[in-house]
């Protein structure tokens, strides 16, 4: 069960932990505008209380598919149902959602308490109602006391907070998130993270969220959908987006990668072996693939999978253990190193000009000295540690 499933409802007052159910569902969703599928037969369901993404790059239709959940799209073809029931002719303002927009949309001529009232007051919920809403909601995003205060004299991050608080202090069902921290710095943004995790915790509501950045789809979401050319590509837990993706493009968007293209030479139920024209050693794996014995496949290494070995006098390449000697190690040299503080990063070039990608945590203050520039290296994996993808 994910993190947003086991949240209580702060609004509602119901602490019972019920098994997550569907609460959004897209069926067979497509929107064209003119000859172009924005989103081409998307089918989803969204469980009640989950922080989920959708994730992709710019134009992979994402946020139009966002949109047609809030109302300001409308498919050309498919179903949007939520609780069961077809939304497609139902206002944007009488659908259980609201949105926050990735420019806040914060009024800037009210106080922070006029903003937070403005959708309550439209709806005619009497001032007692709307006063007593509007202070829960801002104590929710920790922001009691500031009620009186012009948004010019916010910080950005309590700008975003105010946005967050007109959204739920209207008791929506599902809240949606249009790029929620892109207009963020990066230490404002790693501190908004958490304070939207527990938030949605605390409300215990379906967060949707829109994003580009990867990063920012696995700290927070309990699941992500990731899209591309207005197509579903792959619905996972982070974790399982990362481990385990299911083709390329997938493993390539989430993370860095190094993606070797090889033959499939041996698929064994206890172990495999690929043979890339890219690497001078095979690619043993220690469980079997089930792919086309004879056909192309590819090897996916994550760079902190790789480990980086002193390269010894002998030549020898470093024993791994469970890869059977000759494969799974590469001789380089280090052509390329970046400190980035907790972890650095090396390119290694190997025979034939090939550059991969190494990431070593940097465990001492003196580890970002163990290798130099243009120094002689192994590298070398476990077989454990590639993803092999058909496609």
């Amino acid at each position: 069960m994910g993190r947003g499933a086991q949240a209580a409802d702060v609004f509602g007052g119901n602490d019972e932990v019920t098994e997550p159910k569907p609460i959004i569902t897209f069926e067979n969703v497509t929107k064209r505008f003119g000859k172009l599928a924005a989103v081409d037969n998307v089918s989803l369901s969204i469980r009640e209380g989950e922080f989920f993404a959708l994730l992709g790059p710019s134009g992979c239709g994402k946020t139009t598919l966002l949109r047609m959940l809030a109302g300001f799209e409308t498919p050309t073809e498919g179903r949007i149902l939520i609780d069961g029931q077809d939304i497609s002719n139902v206002p944007p303002n009488k659908r259980p959602v609201n949105m926050v927009f990735q420019s806040y949309a914060v009024f800037p001529h009210m106080t922070v308490a006029d903003n937070v009232a403005y959708g309550l007051k439209v709806d005619r919920v009497s001032k007692a109602e709307r006063d007593r809403r509007v202070e829960e909601a801002l104590e929710l995003v920790q922001l009691g006391g500031l009620g009186q205060r012009k948004p010019d004299q916010l910080s950005g991050g309590q700008r975003q907070r105010v946005a967050l608080a007109r959204a739920l202090v209207k008791r929506p069902r599902v809240l949606l998130l249009d790029e929620p921290l892109s207009a963020l710095d990066a230490k404002l943004r790693e501190q908004m993270r958490t304070e939207l995790c527990t938030l949605q915790e605390k409300v215990g509501i379906t967060f949707i969220m829109v994003t580009h950045d990867q990063d920012e789809a696995l700290a927070l979401a309990t699941r992500c959908a990731v899209m591309s050319k207005g197509l579903l590509q792959q619905v996972a837990a982070p974790n399982d987006l990362y481990e385990f993706p299911n083709s390329r493009f997938v493993a390539d968007f989430i993370g860095s990668v190094n993606l070797f293209e090889g033959v499939l030479a041996v698929d064994e139920p206890s172990h495999a072996v690929i043979r890339s024209p890219g690497l001078p050693t095979d690619i043993f794996l220690d469980h079997g693939v089930t792919g086309p014995r004879g056909g192309t496949v590819w090897a996916a290494i994550r760079p902190e999978k790789i480990e980086l070995h002193k390269r010894p006098d002998d030549g020898e390449p470093p024993n791994m253990g469970d890869a059977p000697k000759g494969t799974n190690a590469v001789a380089g040299v280090i052509k390329h190193e970046a400190y980035l503080g907790g972890v650095s990063t090396y390119e290694v070039e190997i025979e034939g000009g090939r550059r991969v990608k190494v990431q070593r945590p940097n465990l001492t203050r003196w580890d970002q000295e163990d290798f130099r520039l243009g120094e002689a290296v192994w590298i070398a994996w476990h077989a454990c540690s590639p993803a092999v993808l058909l496609s």
